[in-house]
């Protein structure tokens, strides 16, 4: 079938971001078609629809009604038993042994960068697009992932597991812009979403928290299992007994519910004995960490400094990476403060995304 313009698949999720990703490409004379994946049913949450969600069934009428607007076909997309095997499952699962999830990578790998890649060839497409402030820029003929403009907004470290093959399949056609400039042409174009609150958090766990969606979705024995003693770091002392070891993470320094003074911090979780170990904020620092199924979108160097961001809002620090047996050692220049079992540790080189891992110590 000839076509005189590019056919582009986009992800709409109901929010302004993917609204004025989907309008600009047609500003830009693309064929676009819009797509919602259905992904959660929040009458299993305390979160109100529409109000810091993603993909509601309100969403899903916002993004229709932009579709309408931009005169786009418009489809929703079931994924709601592909979401639970690929992010729900493996986030309680996760909890449970210890560690705090990253779920927005595992919905960017397994649904809009697998499911909907498969929808955008289905659909004899040319580009799958969505709403993340990141950028697609080329070297020496070869595509990759970059930074966006709006480096408070940037969400590269969520897309580190993306296959090197699909990229130049890619468009982000709001990284050049700030957030601020997004609302305001969501706003001149009249749509529906220009005022709409960005979602927040973890979409499927709404108001009641990590602990509460946790013991929702497994059963009291497993529950039970969860208990053990917090323990004050180093020596062993026992401070007392906690609530299951999925309420904490490292880092915290609330919610133990313990008669003692001093303010104490999470440092490390052991869920082989379920003990929580508290002491003081010095022993979270650590220049050391080791990451598992390394994702790499260029070669590394392992004399190369590069810099390294552990959780989304860490700015990144300077760090040397090698390989290591099995996994990869990430060594920081100084000190980073806790360093985090199940979030991932996502390498720049400059503006460049190189790729990154998950963090096993």
């Amino acid at each position: 079938m000839s076509r005189s313009k590019k056919r582009v698949l986009v992800a709409m999720s109901g929010g302004v971001d993917s609204s004025v990703a989907a309008a600009l490409l047609v500003d830009q004379g693309y064929e676009v078609i819009g797509a919602t994946m259905q992904v959660w049913d929040y009458s299993q949450c305390d979160i109100e629809e529409g109000n810091g969600t993603c993909c509601s069934s309100l969403d899903v009428d916002d993004a229709r009604s932009v579709a309408d607007k931009i005169k786009i076909p418009f489809y929703v997309i079931n994924c709601e038993s592909k979401f639970k095997e690929s992010v729900i499952d493996p986030f309680v699962a996760d909890y449970m042994k210890g560690q705090t999830p990253l779920p927005c990578v595992n919905c960017n790998t397994y649904l809009k960068f697998d499911h909907l890649i498969h929808k955008m060839r289905e659909l004899d497409c040319d580009y799958l697009a969505t709403g993340h402030y990141a950028q697609i820029q080329t070297e020496n003929g070869k595509s990759f992932i970059a930074t966006s403009v709006d480096d408070w907004k940037d969400q590269t470290y969520f897309l580190f597991t993306t296959n090197s093959e699909i990229i130049p399949k890619l468009l982000f056609p709001i990284g050049h812009l700030q957030k601020p400039d997004v609302r305001k042409i969501a706003e001149d174009k009249g749509l529906v979403v220009a005022k709409k609150k960005d979602s927040q958090g973890i979409c499927f766990v709404g108001n009641q928290g990590y602990g509460n969606f946790i013991e929702s979705q497994v059963g009291k024995k497993a529950l039970d299992e969860m208990r053990g003693l917090f323990r004050r770091y180093p020596n062993g002392e026992v401070m007392g007994e906690h609530k299951g070891i999925h309420h904490y993470t490292y880092g915290q320094s609330k919610g133990f519910g313990l008669d003692h003074h001093e303010k104490m911090f999470v440092i490390k979780v052991d869920a082989d004995t379920k003990t929580v170990w508290l002491g003081d904020e010095a022993y979270l620092f650590g220049h050391d960490l080791t990451l598992r199924d390394m994702k790499l979108m260029d070669q590394l160097d392992e004399e190369q400094i590069y810099n390294v961001k552990i959780r989304y809002q860490h700015k990144g620090a300077p760090a040397k990476i090698k390989k290591d047996g099995n996994g990869f050692k990430v060594s920081f220049v100084d000190k980073q403060r806790a360093i985090t079992p199940g979030q991932a540790a996502v390498i720049y080189k400059d503006k460049k995304l190189i790729g990154g891992g998950w963090i096993v110590v």
